[in-house]
């Protein structure tokens, strides 16, 4: 029996979320078990612009529903939208990413459903019994917990950064629906409305291209500034290790980890960092990584591109030394 994935395509700003294409190449390895379509729904104003983008992605065929006008994004709208599509095509697997806005519109549409619902996953395959499988972190990312949901359809998010997308392919032919989305169908009550948006001022630590990392060679809490300082000054973002959200000194938001964050910055600097294996699941496709540690024999030694042996409070201090007095000299153009 042939069964399709459906792909909700995160279309907000004006932008589609690069997860999007990173879940259509994961369905197009998935759909040849299946032998159904890759489906994607996109939701917006001028939310056609991109289809043909959705298509070149690996996308079979696309819903594009079209706001008339620009409008904030509601979340109960598109979970509307998202049940129309299900009950029409009936797919086997509905694929979100694990975004703040997919992590908030996935649960309400099992809810809907009355299904099962398996979040921030690393993974997902078909099994020889045709079974989806989603894997993700369990018990504090302790141990990988293969999961089957047993109502259909499957609802899964997945983070960022875990698939790599297809290549673009601008001969590839898919099918495009547009269906208007109505004024009165926008402007109807749903009981939440958009306020205004507040950016936050530090880069997203999935997006950035530098992360200075710390780890349980911190002695304290404060020394966190001493690695932002860094972060700063190479124009990248800080993060974490999990001992350290553990111990309470930072947010989630900023773990390095199967159990956090998913990176793939141009450079990791990892600072007192030993490299405990669900540790370097996260970073491990960074494409520079620089660790500085005082145990020689630390595991991640093995996974670093430049591994300095030393103490962090010796030379991390210098390094923003010699980080100030350059940029002194690209800002005046002559050695202070």
């Amino acid at each position: 029996m042939k069964r399709d994935i459906l792909v909700y395509a995160e279309f907000l700003d004006n932008r589609v979320h690069p997860v999007t294409y990173e879940l259509i190449a994961k369905s197009r390895e998935l759909i040849e078990k299946l032998r159904g379509s890759v489906v994607a729904v996109i939701i917006g104003y001028r939310a056609s612009d991109h289809a043909e983008e959705l298509v070149w992605r690996g996308s079979d065929r696309v819903y594009v529903y079209e706001y008339q006008e620009p409008y904030p994004p509601n979340l109960l709208l598109h979970r509307d939208i998202v049940l129309e599509v299900i009950e029409e095509i009936m797919p086997k697997l509905v694929l979100f990413g694990a975004t703040p806005w997919g992590r908030s519109l996935a649960p309400r549409i099992a809810t809907a459903l009355k299904t099962g619902l398996t979040a921030d996953c690393l993974d997902v395959y078909i099994d020889d019994n045709g079974d989806v499988v989603q894997v993700r972190p369990a018990f504090t990312g302790n141990i990988i917990a293969h999961i089957k949901t047993l109502t259909e359809p499957v609802l899964t998010t997945i983070r960022y950064r875990v698939f790599k997308p297809l290549d673009l392919d601008k001969n590839r032919k898919g099918e495009v629906i547009i269906r208007k989305v109505s004024i009165d169908r926008l402007s109807r009550d749903y009981g939440i409305e958009v306020l205004g948006k507040v950016r936050d001022k530090e880069v997203s630590i999935a997006d950035a291209e530098i992360i200075v990392a710390g780890g349980r060679g911190l002695k304290k809490k404060e020394d966190l500034a001493m690695l932002k300082e860094l972060a700063n000054l190479l124009g990248g973002v800080i993060g974490v290790s999990r001992p350290l959200v553990d111990a309470g000194w930072i947010s989630k938001e900023y773990q390095v980890g199967f159990s956090g964050n998913i990176v793939k910055p141009k450079i990791y600097i990892a600072c007192g960092i030993s490299g405990a294996p669900q540790h370097l699941a996260g970073m491990k496709d960074s494409k520079i990584v620089v660790s500085i540690n005082i145990d020689p024999s630390a595991p991640i030694a093995k996974h670093s591109d430049l591994f300095i042996v030393g103490d962090i409070y010796e030379i991390i201090p210098r390094i923003i030394e010699e980080l100030k007095k350059l940029k002194k000299v690209v800002e005046y153009g002559f050695q202070i």
